[in-house]
């Protein structure tokens, strides 16, 4: 299948995600998420497809960001990579495999328990469109293991990350760890751009690498306004788990004499590591936003994104409400995957 042809039925994907919206499969696909996984509500569901239909499925956007690669125009696909994916947040790992079909590669993907539902669809919907493209990709069973691959990319957690490096590491891999987003405030924020950094915060639950976990702010910085705003989102607590953890962290907070500020939904603690519980955020004060930048630099890898009013050179940088609208080119970890597997492409005889 030539590379017009794919880019072609990628379109027509983000075309019927775009205007079938109460389409029967894609309703019992949905719901049988949702009842298998409480965190994947039909909410998150649909953001997560209306995301990936105007930002990756868009046929100018596809034919923009794929000019620059070598991709070939070969029949058959010439090489197999291997795909780990997570199950944090719907259809996390779409975009992996959106590169391998769009290279022309095969892809083995080993689903996430959490989230075995919303791709097999969407690959079989682009299957309708031709039947050609689903020789492209197989899904592995549950007790299938995963072999006879060229390359892997395999995301998980920092514990699994070290038995991916055991078992990958011989072949040419992107194996990915747990990173969080992290924002920057100046004191000049508006109601607006707290309100737009809420959903950098609440969306998905805040369960996404790219969910801001941790704020840096001012010396005396006031809370109250940022604390005000985000009582916007306060439905969330109508949401069992998210509950549950807000309970528990409120719980855990007050047993131990942590300080921290709480507006019933979310709960702020200062605290050095990116990585905060859920219904929490992490905070730190900074003097010197030149030394901050620095200190940002050093911990690039715990970083999938920065949201502030201003760039920081070298780090993905984004404005407030932006963390989960990543582009064609915002690629995990900052590694560009579509050149990892053109530069791994086969020759062709």
């Amino acid at each position: 299948m030539k590379i017009k042809k794919r880019i072609e039925i990628l379109a027509e994907l983000g075309h019927f995600l775009q205007t079938e919206t109460h389409d029967t499969e894609l309703e019992t696909a949905i719901r049988q998420s949702f009842a298998e996984n409480a965190w994947f509500t039909p909410e998150n569901i649909r953001k997560a497809l209306a995301a990936i239909a105007t930002e990756f499925l868009s046929k100018k956007k596809l034919e923009k960001w794929l000019e620059k690669y070598p991709i070939s125009d070969h029949l058959h696909p010439q090489k197999t990579v291997g795909l780990v994916m997570a199950g944090n947040i719907p259809l996390v790992g779409f975009h992996d495999w959106l590169c391998v079909f769009a290279a022309g590669q095969k892809a083995s993907v080993k689903l996430s328990d959490k989230d075995k539902r919303l791709l097999p669809f969407l690959v079989k919907k682009l299957a309708d469109f031709d039947f050609e493209s689903w020789e492209t990709t197989h899904f592995l069973t549950e007790n299938e293991r995963l072999a006879g691959f060229d390359a892997v990319i395999a995301t998980g957690s920092n514990n699994t990350a070290r038995y991916f490096e055991k078992y990958f590491g011989k072949y040419p891999h992107i194996i990915r760890r747990n990173r969080n987003g992290v924002a920057v405030l100046d004191g000049s924020e508006t109601a607006a751009d707290f309100a737009a950094l809420g959903e950098d915060i609440f969306s998905f639950f805040g369960l996404g690498c790219r969910n801001v976990s941790k704020i840096y702010v001012p010396k005396n910085y006031n809370f109250e306004p940022l604390l005000e705003a985000l009582h916007e989102f306060r439905e969330l607590v109508l949401h069992d788990k998210y509950k549950n953890n807000f309970d528990y962290n409120m719980t855990l907070f007050i047993l131990n004499k942590i300080h921290h500020f709480n507006n019933g939904c979310v709960i702020f603690r200062e605290e050095k590591t990116m990585a905060a519980r859920i219904a929490s955020v992490h905070f730190e004060f900074y003097e010197d936003k030149n030394l901050l930048e620095n200190e940002l630099k050093n911990r690039r890898d715990e970083i999938q994104c920065i949201v502030s009013k201003t760039d920081f050179a070298d780090l993905p940088s984004f404005r407030f409400g932006e963390t989960q609208k990543p582009s064609l080119t915002d690629y995990p970890d900052g590694v560009d995957v579509m050149k990892f597997l053109t530069d791994n492409q086969p020759k062709i005889n």
